[in-house]
């Protein structure tokens, strides 16, 4: 018998080789502060689309892509709509670059490494 878990919400974020070693450096607990040109942090809602990401664009952009799946409290992550930005996998939460912190914070767990793609 399995229970749901309903006090947290999973989220995928397809990322690169340099983003990765700063969750690495974090012991895989916290993700980086966003840079200027990042307003927004981007975590999708389902493996498939971050597998799309990883594979076909941040293996393009820096020879390697990663997906990595975490724990949020969902009293959290309740405060964010989801956003549709394509067909019907495409879906992702639109986080502030200034709240990245208090999501880090409400991270349940540890994030982890789920898929790996390579030029």
């Amino acid at each position: 018998m399995t229970a749901h878990n309903i006090t947290t919400v999973t989220l995928y974020r397809p990322t690169g080789p340099q983003e990765l070693a700063l969750v690495r450096d974090s012991g895989y607990k916290k993700w980086p502060p966003r840079l200027p040109e990042q307003p927004i942090f981007y975590p999708v809602t389902n493996a498939e689309y971050a597998i799309q990401i990883a594979r076909d664009w941040n293996v393009a952009a820096s020879g390697a892509g990663y997906v990595t799946r975490f724990e949020v409290n969902k009293s959290f992550m309740d405060k964010y709509p989801i956003e549709t930005v394509g067909g019907a996998i495409h879906t992702e939460w639109w986080i502030p670059a200034e709240d990245v912190e208090l999501m880090n914070e409400n991270i349940v767990g540890e994030i982890e490494v789920i898929h790996s793609f390579t030029a």
